[in-house]
């Protein structure tokens, strides 16, 4: 039996980036991923295999980056983990020592039995998983009517990429009155179906699946709550994730309420020497301190860069107290995105604040060809003025303006901090330097603080 300085269990975002860390920053360590499949699929490219990629291999996510740096990979399926002797157990009968145990075994999809009908043949998953993703390529190319439950970011960006073929009828059946309602505010969700709408798929909200139906075993309709009917060939259930944490159970690991491994603030979990990673291991909300439900790349990758830094000891200290929660998206050529706290993640926590918005163009001056309008909604805090959330749709740039927004949030920038933001303009790329959408929905929100004050 080889033993290794570090085994990670998973190649995933989460289990790639916490090996290539760890090599990089300890090159004398011997790390190893076990991973179950020799290739791996980028997550949130997976929509785009349907249509824009129109390839599975266009997708692919492996190890490389850890291989050419000194790390092994091995393909075998882990079947269970003795934590006193410090041995992992491969399916192919061999085993494998180790110091520190990742495990970075990601998320599944979770299974609608609630659902009559759900085991139908031709009712399929958006799993990470290369081989059955090829499969469901392939069989998808044959079905013409495709009925898809589930109105989120992974249902509709699948269902938009599927109805760009003519030949194709998308329908998605949303439970809330919008698309998107997890992630964004009530005006974006509102947006963000309309958009939906402008595309080939025909759009079903405030509507519950009542069952799957079929004959010889196959699926043929969808039956609503209510009774009526949609005829489909296929079904594509995408109803959300949970952690895939069946194997670290059965090695005896702690779960948190959200069913994710318990894990401290450096990925550590009561187990000495074993940690969890990525969307396996829980997360807590950067502003309210609760167990999240929050499964990202970026979030994991980020996690990972803390765990592989400080897995031999803490040598940089984590400089953020959770998860913020970054989404962002891009439907029908309008991109959206999100960060921290809005009216439906606020209530829930009973957090007050503020909104502030400001709609301008994304070039200047506004006449150039591919100018597009773009919108900033600042959630702030009615006591200090500290960003708690944001919101930006409108051209490509909100993705990014996103991010920097982000930060603000996780370094507790102020809105009257954000009057003294210093940024690059260029007529080709930016809005004009005399109204950026970030500084002037400031702006606004200044002037609500003050006339809360008198």
């Amino acid at each position: 039996m080889k033993k290794y300085d570090v085994i990670i269990i998973g190649a995933g975002p989460a289990g790639i980036v916490t090996g290539v860390t760890v090599k990089k920053y300890y090159p004398e360590k011997s790390v190893l991923i076990l991973t179950e499949e020799k290739k791996g699929l980028v997550p949130c490219g997976i929509p785009y295999i349907f249509n824009i990629l129109n390839s599975v291999e266009a997708d692919v996510m492996g190890p490389k980056p850890l291989l050419d740096i000194g790390g092994e990979v091995i393909v075998d399926q882990v079947t269970d983990v003795n934590l006193e002797q410090k041995i992992v157990y491969g399916k192919s009968d061999q085993n494998y020592g180790y110091d520190k145990l990742v495990f970075a075994t990601g998320s599944l999809p979770v299974k609608a039995t609630f659902i009559k009908g759900h085991n139908l043949e031709n009712v399929f998953y958006i799993k990470k998983s290369y081989q059955y993703i090829q499969e469901l390529y392939e069989k998808l190319k044959y079905k013409r009517e495709i009925v898809i439950v589930g109105g989120g970011f992974i249902g509709a960006e699948v269902a938009e990429q599927l109805a760009a073929h003519p030949d194709k009828e998308i329908t998605i059946i949303e439970s809330e009155s919008q698309c998107f309602s997890k992630a964004f505010s009530k005006k974006l969700s509102k947006i963000a179906t309309e958009q939906l709408r402008k595309t080939m798929v025909k759009v079903r909200t405030s509507s519950l699946v009542e069952e799957i139906a079929g004959s010889q075993g196959a699926v043929e309709k969808v039956i609503l709550k209510g009774g009526e009917e949609i005829q489909a060939d296929a079904v594509i259930l995408s109803i959300g994730y949970k952690p895939n944490t069946d194997l670290a159970v059965k090695a005896g690991l702690p779960l948190n309420i959200m069913g994710a491994i318990k894990v401290d603030s450096y990925e550590r979990t009561s187990v000495k020497d074993v940690c969890a990673v990525g969307d396996c291991s829980q997360t807590i909300g950067f502003l309210t301190g609760r167990s999240d439900h929050i499964m990202l790349a970026s979030t994991a990758t980020a996690e990972a860069r803390v765990l592989g830094y400080n897995l031999f000891g803490i040598r940089i200290k984590k400089n953020f107290k959770g998860t913020i929660a970054v989404f962002s998206t891009q439907i029908n050529g309008l991109t959206m995105a999100s960060a921290g706290i809005n009216e439906n993640t606020g209530k829930d926590a009973n957090v007050n604040f503020l909104t502030a918005e400001f709609t301008d163009v994304d070039r200047h001056p506004g006449t150039l060809p591919d100018a597009s309008p773009l919108t900033v909604r600042l959630n702030f805090s009615p006591c200090d003025g500290a960003i708690l959330g944001a919101e930006v749709w409108g051209g490509p740039s909100a993705a990014e303006i996103i991010n920097t927004l982000s930060l603000a949030i996780q370094k507790y920038i102020t809105v009257y901090e954000l009057i003294s933001f210093q940024v690059g303009t260029h007529p080709l790329l930016t809005g004009a330097p005399t109204k950026p959408v970030i500084i002037k929905a400031a702006e606004i929100a200044i002037g609500m603080l003050r006339h809360a004050e008198k």
